[in-house]
């Protein structure tokens, strides 16, 4: 089944020196269950289709499908969830607070017993009563990531999740997404990450504003 759709997706920004076509016509499928990662060059609008797919931002022209309807707004965190390059984790809450916040608030399912379990294997379980700003940034990274998997969502969106992690946290990581996947998710990941792209089951190349394999 396909859990994410997007279709003819364009998105323009208006700047002084005129306009800048980031996305041109996208069209992606991922599949529930499948690892797709997302590759290109920086500036190359990843990103910006990562937002217009979580509904962070809003498509100029085109439609994108969650878990088989069609994408209006924000949708909720059992359907989407987003792992961000700026993480958006709340200062005033520790890195447990933070993981279990989805769960707290009542926008997904999932148990609270998963908060520890999903921090202790990330590698931050002994940090788990401290704030974000107590903290480096690949383990706000890695509490970040516990955050968005802890409900199972059907989508998962990832933007450079390993892009703070050292040689032993990372393959952690990799495998969590992995994990996700399997479990029924479709996981779409933008990196530059070759390890993140060999554990995938194909890659999509974004160049141009478009899509291709």
């Amino acid at each position: 089944m396909t859990a994410l759709r997007a279709t003819g997706v364009e998105r323009t920004f208006r700047h002084q020196g005129g306009p800048v076509h980031v996305l041109r016509g996208v069209d992606l499928a991922v599949a529930a269950g499948e690892l797709v990662t997302l590759s290109g060059p920086s500036g190359s609008g990843k990103s910006a289709l990562l937002a217009v797919l979580g509904g962070f931002d809003r498509a100029d022209a085109g439609t994108v499908e969650l878990a088989g309807e069609v994408l209006t707004g924000t949708p909720p965190w059992e359907v989407c969830a987003v792992l961000p390059q700026a993480l958006g984790l709340a200062t005033e809450l520790t890195l447990a607070e933070n993981v279990a916040l989805p769960i707290r608030l009542g926008r997904t399912g999932g148990s609270l017993d998963r908060v520890t379990e999903l921090l202790e294997e990330l590698g931050v379980g002994a940090l788990a009563d401290r704030y974000p700003g107590e903290v480096s940034f690949g383990q706000q990274q890695r509490a970040a990531l516990a955050r968005a998997v802890i409900g199972s969502p059907a989508v998962l969106l990832a933007d450079e999740p390993t892009a703070h992690l050292d040689e032993v946290s990372a393959p952690v990581a990799v495998g969590v997404l992995r994990r996700a996947a399997d479990a029924g998710a479709a996981v779409l990941v933008a990196t530059h990450h070759d390890e993140v792209h060999r554990a995938a089951d194909r890659t999509i190349v974004l160049a141009g504003g478009r899509v291709s394999g």
